[in-house]
């Protein structure tokens, strides 16, 4: 069975590194951090459901992560997973059973109690979720039990080892909501019925035109992360939905909106030579790649998958994405905990790939296109994501090889649509998480299956990489289970990701966690023409 996988829009770097924007400001002693002020940031399309618990894009979750807090958190520089909710935490030996103590004196926005007994209600709920808890479901997968021990105690079973969930619970995806928020429908709290303990709380939510949230007077358990104590700096955040990237770049230059998550390659110079100051970082996790349908012609045929692997020049997509891209290397992005090189398995082949297609009986046809029986080697595309030159020049070369790639960019609600139901061919997308079990989540078979396959002997290994506690066999097997995805064609990874955010110089303290997703907990707008 297939989920909705989350889709992340493929971003690109101006300047700056690593979340940490380029100053471009006069000499003088340095603004210090000030309440008050609405921050106006574009996204390049609609949430769709801003619920943190279900939500898979990326504006989504960039919305959800300021509502929630999560009982850890990661550190971006270091991926260490240190205290948030969560004072300390206890772990089995044999990674199945996870105790938390938590921090006395949180609340929920609607003055409820972030206790034991809520925490233990979230888990429970999420898993009743099913597959709309897109991400969040599948940390959860093989919950066993959850148990309040003491009032700010609760302990999480798995029925077997699961090395990747102290990881997971820094995520917003398993950030808490109160139990009023989840006695409401999945609807109801996808369009903004949604009461966390976050810094900031829903004001309101118009689907395609903007979200907007207000800051909590009261908060004061930031993330030990955190650069101060206390309520947000912003009194309100607004989300404004801006698809096309003209009116996103002119909104920013004129000073209509103060942050842009969304720039595309032929912005950045634009806005090199206006000195606007940006901050860009690597995407962990799975790159943006093409995943094959495997249970539908022709890609039910390994011959065919191989040959997309091999008909592909990686190297040459360079000259269509940001200098801050790079081409994929392995499935996992080399930011990922445990990365390994595995460029061997994606070398440009292109007597390899016409091989390959030759011995399964698809032939060169008179106008270059692979033919068998009457039939053209043919393929579509249907995406969402404003990646239209990568997808073109890929499209280019499977056409030297005599594949037709056909693309039809359609709406992210369309997409998904399609995905659910299983009506594709290839599914174009990458997945956004600090932890290398992000393959399992997305390629085990009876997982999200991705591939819509049958069992497999890799089911095996990306289950046995879930449950070590050991570095170097968790490393091993991560590497086997990636060089195996390749191999048998279940993944054609193209880009690594890399988000960049650009934005006016009154900006400041707007970073990246460690799923690169926005915090706006520190931010904090200056007077303009401040130092």
């Amino acid at each position: 069975m297939i989920r909705p996988l989350a889709i992340l829009a493929l971003s690109v770097a101006l300047a700056g590194c690593d979340g940490t924007p380029e100053q471009h400001n006069a000499a003088g002693t340095p603004a210090q951090p000030r309440h008050g002020g609405v921050l106006r940031v574009a996204f390049d399309g609609d949430p769709n459901c801003i619920d943190p618990q279900q939500a898979g894009n990326n504006t989504a979750l960039n919305v959800g992560r300021q509502l929630v807090d999560s009982l850890t958190d990661q550190d971006p520089q270091s991926a260490e997973i240190v205290p948030w909710l969560a004072e300390r935490w206890d772990i089995s030996d044999d990674s199945r059973q996870f105790t938390f103590h938590l921090r006395e004196g949180v609340t929920f926005s609607d003055g409820s109690v972030l206790d034991a007994a809520a925490v233990k209600a979230n888990f429970e709920a999420i898993v009743a979720l099913g597959a709309l808890a897109q991400l969040a479901g599948t940390y959860l997968a093989g919950l066993e039990s959850v148990q309040v021990t003491g009032p700010l105690s609760v302990r999480i079973t798995f029925k077997q080892a699961n090395a990747q969930f102290l990881q997971a619970t820094s995520t917003m995806s398993l950030g808490l909501l109160a139990p009023a928020t989840l006695a409401r429908s999945a609807e109801e709290r996808c369009q903004g019925a949604l009461v966390g303990s976050g810094p900031f709380t829903v004001d309101s939510f118009t689907h395609n035109k903007q979200v907007r949230l207000q800051a909590r007077g009261d908060y004061a358990w930031p993330s030990s992360l955190a650069g101060h104590q206390g309520r947000a700096w912003l009194d309100a955040i607004e989300f404004h939905i801006l698809p096309e990237s003209g009116v996103r770049l002119g909104s920013l230059l004129s000073g209509q909106i103060e942050v842009n998550t969304s720039v595309p390659v032929q912005d950045e110079a634009v806005l090199d030579a206006q000195g606007l100051p940006a901050i860009n970082r690597p995407n962990p996790g799975i790159v943006f790649n093409l995943t094959p349908n495997v249970s539908r012609p022709p890609l039910d045929e390994l011959a065919v998958r191989q040959a997309l692997n091999k008909a592909i020049d990686r190297q040459q997509l360079q000259g269509v994405i940001s200098r801050y891209q790079k081409p994929a290397s392995s499935v996992l992005a080399s930011s990922t905990p445990y990365y390994q090189d595995q460029s061997a398995h994606l070398a440009y082949d292109p007597q390899g790939a016409a091989g390959l297609l030759d011995q399964a009986g698809w032939r060169t046809g008179a106008d270059g296109w692979r033919q068998r029986d009457g039939k053209r080697l043919s393929l579509t595309l249907d995406y969402w994501q404003a990646t239209t030159p990568v997808l073109e020049l890929v499209q280019q070369q499977l056409r030297q090889a005599g594949i037709e790639l056909r693309l039809n960019k359609s709406t992210i609600g369309q997409v998904i649509l399609q995905q659910t139901s299983l009506d594709y061919g290839l599914w174009f997308f990458n997945l956004t998480r600090a932890d290398p079990d992000v393959l399992r989540t997305v390629f085990l078979s009876t997982g999200r299956n991705v591939n819509v396959r049958g069992p497999a002997a890799l089911d095996q290994v990306l289950v046995d990489s879930a449950a070590s506690l050991d570095g170097q066999k968790r490393g091993a097997l991560i590497a086997r289970a990636s060089a195996e995805l390749l191999d048998q064609g279940y993944v054609i990874p193209l880009v690594e990701a890399a988000t960049v955010t650009a934005m006016r110089d009154v900006v400041r303290g707007l970073h990246y966690e460690a799923s690169t997703r926005l915090q706006f907990y520190d931010t904090w707008l200056a007077q303009p023409g401040s130092p």
